[in-house]
């Protein structure tokens, strides 16, 4: 009898921890909604054709669904907010785990960046992994001086005292964050045309860190032994400055490599991008409306370049996007009518 009120005073204990842990833990849902992105992959259906990796150049620039339904081509966005190379690698490393896609499309932009730049940053890119032996190693690799690498798999031991934080979000969402993303694209229907196109400060080096092209090679082989196609591509943001010197880098490894290379914000005119209506912030990132322009005209050159199937005329496929287009046609909607009767987006969750 003893020993059986023991185990259950154990049980007991380890699910109010649980419980505690889950409540505590930042849902992401009014603020830094990016941090979802990372755990709604594993909702997903997993046989996607194209592999989207990198930071806001890639889950706010393309609609999976314009290239759905343009091209029959399927995909996902595996973003994250500033998503350096690093986390990049092991976010690609994690993806085939699950799935092996025809095509991984890497935005370049974050090689600009040679070391760490925050906790929160690492948070929002790899607290929502899976525990795995990949997020171990994403963790060991990414920590920041003074993190709790244990923190990362029990989340309470970094936000046990949030308790003078916690919003009526964290009841609401407590058995799970609400949905921010459409197959990773978060869905803006705002606009904020282009008034100014910065110019970037001249640099004293404008030599890519080291580290990067260390990370690019293993994205780079991971995918040749998988047999998948390793294409990499600048964003059509007017801003943040992409260097000619950059670019010189990217596109001269890409010939070495024999890797396709495509400089987006050069082809932006050709893919039909006005930026008095296809931004919602400047210039920085693209709405809705341009993001399905280059999700079609994207998706046209990987077709014709790796020769992807039409699966429009799959039975299967074609009922999964269905339903994905009816969901996705909702939020944008739901983001147009905010839009026009407040001027601006307010809500970013579905």
């Amino acid at each position: 009898m003893k020993v059986a009120k023991c185990g259950i005073m154990m049980i007991i204990a380890v699910l109010v921890f649980a419980a505690a842990g889950r409540l505590l833990y930042p849902k992401y849902m009014s603020a830094s909604y990016e941090g979802n992105l990372t755990a709604e992959y594993y909702a997903s259906e997993k046989d996607h054709q194209v592999l989207f990796i990198g930071d806001c150049e890639v889950y706010e620039n393309f609609s999976p669904m314009a290239m759905w339904r343009e091209h029959g081509v399927t995909s996902y966005i595996r973003g994250g907010a500033q998503q350096l190379i690093w986390h990049s690698y092991y976010t690609l490393e994690d993806t085939l785990y699950y799935e092996t896609p025809d095509a991984v499309v890497f935005s370049v932009l974050a090689m600009k960046f040679g070391e760490p730049q925050s906790e929160a940053y690492n948070r929002l890119n790899l607290q929502g992994f899976r525990p795995s032996p990949v997020k171990v190693r994403a963790v060991s690799d990414n920590l920041m001086p003074g993190e709790d690498p244990l923190s990362y798999f029990f989340p309470i031991l970094r936000f046990h005292d949030r308790w003078s934080e916690l919003k009526s979000e964290d009841f609401r969402y407590f058995f799970g964050p609400g949905r921010v993303a459409h197959n990773g694209f978060i869905i803006r229907g705002d606009i904020k045309p282009v008034t100014v196109v910065p110019t970037g400060l001249a640099l004293a080096d404008y030599t890519l860190p080291s580290i990067c092209w260390d990370y690019l090679d293993k994205m780079r082989l991971l995918c040749e032994k998988k047999g998948i196609e390793f294409v990499l591509i600048k964003a059509p943001s007017i801003w943040p400055a992409w260097y000619p010197q950059w670019d010189g880098q990217v596109a001269e490894y890409a010939d070495k490599h024999g890797l396709l290379y495509v400089n987006l914000l050069d082809e932006a005119g050709e893919a039909g991008i006005d930026f008095d209506t296809d931004t919602y912030d400047g210039g920085l990132h693209l709405n809705v409306y341009g993001a399905e322009k280059m999700g079609a005209y994207l998706g046209g050159i990987l077709k014709d370049r790796f020769g992807l199937e039409d699966l429009r005329g799959d039975a299967k496929t074609s009922e999964i996007w269905a339903e994905k287009g009816r969901l996705y046609d909702e939020m944008k909607a739901a983001q147009e009518r905010e839009f026009e009767a407040e001027g601006k987006v307010l809500t970013l969750t579905y």
